[in-house]
């Protein structure tokens, strides 16, 4: 439920549309970045191209599409949906996701998904949250963007360690084996959504998976990048 009917998130004023959930100002600040690489998401010189940590190792996905780095606003955001359960935040941050994809797709001609699939929480943690948070993303972009959405499509096949408390090493070790790919997948482009990725060992994992699963492409749609 909106906190004053009708207005925006952040700054509370009237909204003329009120189901975007945020005015266009606010909209046009959270969406305003500096320059990334196209595959990384990490800062670069030249958003056309991949950075030099790309071109030395490039990670197993195509492309990754951030609507804003984690700081605030936006992380003050995710977090009131993610850890609150604001879940009426859900629409208005698929919509950012989607726009930042759209401006992507117009400037790189990115394919447009097949299949859209959700990073899966495990069972203990879903059970404790009452939602998956990737899962109430997915939902609306999949019917804006005009393609499939399996809810069940990746699994989280054994508990692992919050990511945020290990390094970057310890977070890949953390993750081997921790997912499976329950759907035929092979010859489709998949987009894979989640709220942050910090060091992309989640998003790599899983992007494996798909591409070893026959998977045309693999897309990374994420709310928030860190830097």
């Amino acid at each position: 439920m909106l906190p004053m009917p009708g207005c925006c998130w952040l700054c509370q004023l009237p909204l003329r549309l009120q189901q975007q959930g945020i005015c266009g100002f606010c909209q046009r600040n959270l969406l305003r970045r500096s320059a990334r690489c196209p595959q990384c998401g990490l800062a670069a010189e030249n958003a056309r191209q991949p950075c030099g940590r790309c071109l030395r190792q490039p990670p197993p996905w195509q492309a990754l599409i951030a609507a804003g780095n984690y700081q605030p606003p936006l992380s003050a955001l995710l977090i009131r949906f993610k850890f609150l359960r604001l879940t009426a935040l859900s629409v208005m941050l698929a919509r950012l996701i989607l726009l930042s994809w759209l401006d992507a797709r117009r400037q790189r001609l990115l394919v447009r998904p097949d299949i859209l699939l959700a990073v899966p929480l495990p069972k203990t943690r879903a059970w404790r949250r009452g939602f998956n948070q990737t899962d109430l993303l997915a939902r609306p972009l999949a019917r804006w963007v005009g393609c499939r959405y399996q809810p069940t499509g990746l699994r989280s096949v054994r508990a692992v360690k919050h990511q945020h408390r290990l390094p970057a090493r310890a977070r890949r070790r953390n993750l081997l084996g921790a997912f499976r790919v329950e759907i035929a997948v092979r010859g489709c482009h998949i987009a894979v959504i989640d709220d942050v990725v910090t060091t992309g060992s989640t998003a790599a994992e899983i992007s494996r998976l798909l591409i070893h699963a026959g998977a045309a492409s693999v897309q990374i749609w994420c709310l928030c990048r860190t830097l």
